[in-house]
């Protein structure tokens, strides 16, 4: 193993973010909060070992490689545990309401047309609760807007019902509690009655906020101009690719981009990012080429490569830097440097610098799916690049127009190629789909969105100052149209989209793994990475879906049925579950059947219902639904699980050996989950 990791020296340092995140992942599957000194003080261990540990010893070199992973891994630990308590703050106990409401508006979300905004608050003052137990920040939806469009720094007071985050639909599902936690989002809820304005921004803001404040009001009035110029789906995917503003964008249009593999072009990230530098270091290159003295005497490439630092920022700042869009900006940063350094602009090394830098500033970023997905297809394109750059060059019969045509289209399909299988195991993890025919959308979306949209975008940018930005705005939105055009097509065909069951964590862990051997490593030994991932993502077909599901309100329930379906107890009760639950099956929405009525069973017999509750029975157990506590004690007698939706801990006391998991079990631990099989029960709890 030392000889091998001597041989690949110069790619050691490519996995200092791989332990940092060991190192974060580590400190996010605790159970509990560690003591504060935890990660300080692994750190401080750890850097001592990398100083002092093997020295002289025969195999110090292996035991410094390991020392200094320990330490990544421990930095990356500390990195958490201090962001964990920096952003700390209150959060609602329960749900409350209607109460008074007064704060400062931080942000406005315009929704779909009539269906109103998202408000973020800060600075607020709610009746019924202590201002040490006020959240820092609540978000509410607004059915009513003032007459006067909101903007970050408006003082409001209105009149809303609020409640907690909310926790996973499912064990192991998507956590928006940790979501909330990390944006200090303590509450979230909607407005009853009107939204009155008690102080405008212009009159109240000043001090360091106040710069953040009017930067959300330039990116919410150049979405309003976006919007102004092109109305409908097309001004809405135009908002989301120059302010980062997804809002708007209607439910049809986001399920056709995701089925049809295009959702990443609504996500700004390294597609995006890298257009706008390549427009602004090529066009700006290219104008100051057409002075003769500037461009023979002058070093104009590292010109534009400094000028371009500045614009890829500005553009990053406006839309919002979210994971993706930091890491390209990074990344972009990295390369125009290189440029003026005269050094190599893309590499695995910058990539490894973008990742570093995220996880130590904002390390939940690690479970962010796009941080994730942007991370994995650009390595993946990356470790390919690179392996074809030195390949020998056999197109030299063929004239240099065939062979520049071909070349593109090449690097179109491969590209493509790469950056679909790259991402497929986090698609497959995160949204339980694949999308089949995504080479072929993309081949064609890419270079429209390439060649023509962004091109555009940055021209509006540029006319926005002046009030022309409408005579670029319209002919981007002619291409953005063809976007969605093509995607309502590809998303139409048959198979489409493939929904897949849920992969498990340790299938994706795997899967991850597995791809970064394959990709940092450059000796042959990497190819034994396509196994970890291979196996990870078949590890969907051994998983078995839960046999129950609550969710931790109690006012939904689920049966999976002996061929694989879902009876579900309410077909309107907790939508977002319900959806929630199908896709974690493998199942499209609307896939569901009801629950027998009372004195029926269904199909196969394995639910049986009546007017107190369910029996479910498989391998010879039976797991008790109760509605009614006039059915506690036979149910807590023959059941071997009773999953109460009252109050029944004592009442079961002493009456045979059933588990119990009721209502206060519901609203403690969130969902539950549980698995009938022949060797026992298996209970979990999303909150565990």
């Amino acid at each position: 193993m030392e000889s091998r990791l001597a041989q690949e020296q110069d790619r050691l340092g490519l996995w200092l973010p791989v332990f940092l995140g060991l190192g974060v992942g580590t400190y996010f599957a605790l159970a509990a909060e560690p003591d504060w000194w935890l990660g300080a003080g692994a750190v401080v261990l750890s850097s001592l070992i990398m100083a002092f540990g093997g020295a002289g010893r025969p195999a110090a070199g292996m035991t410094r490689l390991a020392a200094i992973a320990l330490f990544a891994t421990a930095l990356g630990f500390a990195a958490a545990q201090l962001r964990a308590a920096i952003v700390a703050a209150p959060v609602l106990a329960e749900k409350i309401g209607p109460v008074s409401l007064e704060g400062r508006v931080v942000l406005v979300e315009t929704l779909p047309a009539g269906e109103g905004a998202r408000v973020t608050l800060e600075r607020l003052r709610i009746s019924r609760i202590a201002p040490e137990q006020t959240p820092e920040n609540v978000r509410v939806r607004v059915k009513r807007l003032p007459p006067e469009p909101l903007v970050p720094g408006d003082w409001i007071a209105t009149r809303a019902i609020l409640s907690p985050p909310s926790g996973p639909s499912a064990p192991g599902g998507f956590d928006f509690q940790l979501h909330a936690f990390f944006r200090s989002l303590g509450a979230f809820g909607f407005v009853v009655g009107d939204v009155r304005v008690t102080a405008r921004a212009a009159e109240t803001s000043s001090g360091v906020g106040a710069f953040w404040l009017a930067l959300e009001r330039l990116r919410q009035n150049l979405t309003g101009r976006i919007h102004a110029a092109l109305p409908g789906d097309a001004g809405a995917v135009a908002a989301a690719l120059m302010t980062g503003d997804r809002s708007a964008i209607s439910e049809s249009v986001n399920d056709a981009m995701r089925d049809s593999g295009l959702a990443h072009l609504l996500s700004i990230s390294g597609l995006h990012v890298s257009l706008v530098a390549s427009i602004l270091f090529v066009g700006l290159r290219a104008l100051l080429a057409l002075v003769p003295p500037i461009a023979l005497d002058y070093p104009i490439k590292k010109w534009t490569a400094a000028l371009a630092i500045p614009g890829t920022l500005a553009y990053g700042v406006l839309s919002g830097m979210a994971a993706p869009t930091q890491r390209s900006v990074i990344m972009v940063g990295l390369v125009m440097l290189a440029v003026l350094a005269d050094r190599r602009a893309l590499s695995l090394r910058t990539l490894a610098w973008a990742a570093a830098a995220i996880l130590l500033v904002q390390p939940e970023n690690l479970f962010n799916p796009g941080f994730q997905m942007s991370f994995a297809s650009v390595a993946a394109l990356l470790a390919v690049f690179e392996a074809a750059r030195d390949a020998p060059d056999g197109g030299g019969r063929n004239p240099w127009w065939r062979r520049g045509v071909v070349g593109v289209f090449a690097l179109a399909v491969l590209t493509s190629l790469v950056a679909t299988a790259a991402t497929a195991p986090f698609a497959v993890y995160h949204f339980n789909r694949f999308a089949a025919y995504g080479l072929a959308a993309n081949m064609v979306a890419i270079p429209l969105s390439s060649f023509w949209v962004m091109p555009w975008a940055v021209a509006a940018f540029a006319l926005m100052p002046f009030g022309l930005e409408a005579f670029a705005l319209v002919p981007m939105g002619l291409g953005v149209e063809a976007i969605i055009g093509i995607a309502d097509v590809v998303a139409g065909w048959p198979g489409a989209a493939t929904v897949m069951p849920s992969m498990p964590l340790w299938g994706l862990v795997g899967a991850a793994l597995g791809g970064l051997w394959l990709c940092l490593w450059r000796r042959p030994w990497r190819f034994a990475g396509a196994a970890f991932v291979l196996a990870g993502m078949m590890s969907a077909a051994f998983t078995r879906p839960p046999d129950v599901l609550a969710d931790g309100d109690g006012r939904l329930l689920a049966v999976r049925t002996a061929d694989g379906g879902l009876a579900v107890s309410s077909p309107r009760a907790a939508r977002l579950s319900r959806e929630t639950w199908l896709r974690l099956s493998g199942l499209e929405e609307g896939e569901f059947t009801a629950w027998p009525k009372a004195g029926e069973a269904d199909d196969s017999g394995r639910l049986r219902c009546d007017a107190s509750g369910c029996i479910v029975r498989a391998h010879g157990r039976a797991v008790a639904i109760v509605r009614d506590r006039a059915a506690l004690l036979e149910d807590c007698a023959l059941a071997d699980v009773v999953l109460s939706l009252v109050p029944a801990r004592r009442l079961c006391t002493g009456f045979g050996r059933a588990t119990v998991v009721d209502r206060a079990d519901l609203r403690a631990g969130g969902a539950h989950a549980i698995w009938i099989g022949a060797d026992g029960i298996e209970i979990k709890a999303a909150n565990a």
